[in-house]
């Protein structure tokens, strides 16, 4: 009997632990001022005061992340990403990939680091004569993931846990986290890794839903390239 009571208690208590921390996330994103519960994915955010647009990501089991975007530097860039949140892209998407120290990476509907949009987009990066595009690889920076082709950019992009300059003229920054940066740093220090080489997540974390709010702008669509790989 003191079996069966001691199970009924552990159960209890997960059930409790697993409740609160979907709470925290709740509260965590009203403390935003982010409501992901809409249809669609188009939104406004008026907490964030800018011109420019800005781009929220519920990850699950975590919280909310908040991106603005840099069109005068990344141009297509961010019609691409805008263009993708717009579309459901992102929506139970993953962040598979992560270095601690250097880089958090998602955007691949395949979770594996190889799958994109199936099309292409140009490098808008200094060495592939964008000139333009003068964002430096610092903290909270949001970039392009591409392979060793300079214009196989689509989907994937990852955000910089820390300064790494040797990135910057290479990759196309377009965006910074600007609010929910806590919950990168918690992403950080909990998951584990699967494989230290690469950064792979032993449990791909899920982005629940991408939002966006263009701040009463319209943003062309994306100019897009022949498919290849990431």
């Amino acid at each position: 009997m003191k079996k069966y009571l001691k199970l009924i208690i552990v159960i209890l208590l997960v059930s409790i632990c697993c409740g609160c921390s979907k709470n925290q996330e709740k509260a965590k994103e009203e403390l935003l001022g982010i409501n992901f519960n809409i249809e669609g994915n188009i939104t406004t955010l008026n907490k964030y005061e800018t011109e420019n647009p800005v781009v929220a990501m519920r990850v699950e089991n975590y919280g909310a992340i908040v991106i603005e975007l840099y069109p005068d530097k990344a141009e297509n860039t961010v019609n691409n990403f805008i263009s993708l949140v717009k579309s459901g892209f992102y929506d139970n998407n993953t962040f598979h990939r992560l270095v601690p120290g250097f880089v958090l990476q998602g955007g691949d509907p395949t979770g594996t680091g190889t799958g994109g949009p199936g099309y292409s987009i140009k490098g808008e990066f200094i060495n592939n004569n964008y000139l333009k595009n003068d964002l430096k690889h610092n903290q909270k920076i949001v970039s392009m993931a591409r392979s060793q082709d300079y214009d196989s950019a689509g989907s994937q992009f990852f955000i910089m846990l820390d300064t790494a300059s040797y990135l910057d003229k290479e990759y196309a920054a377009f965006g910074k986290v600007i609010d929910g940066w806590d919950i990168i740093e918690q992403i950080e220090s909990t998951e584990a890794i699967e494989d230290s080489t690469t950064g792979k997540l032993a449990n791909n974390l899920v982005l629940k839903k991408a939002i966006v709010d263009t701040k009463n702008k319209e943003y062309p669509e994306v100019e897009k390239i022949e498919s290849k790989n990431e």
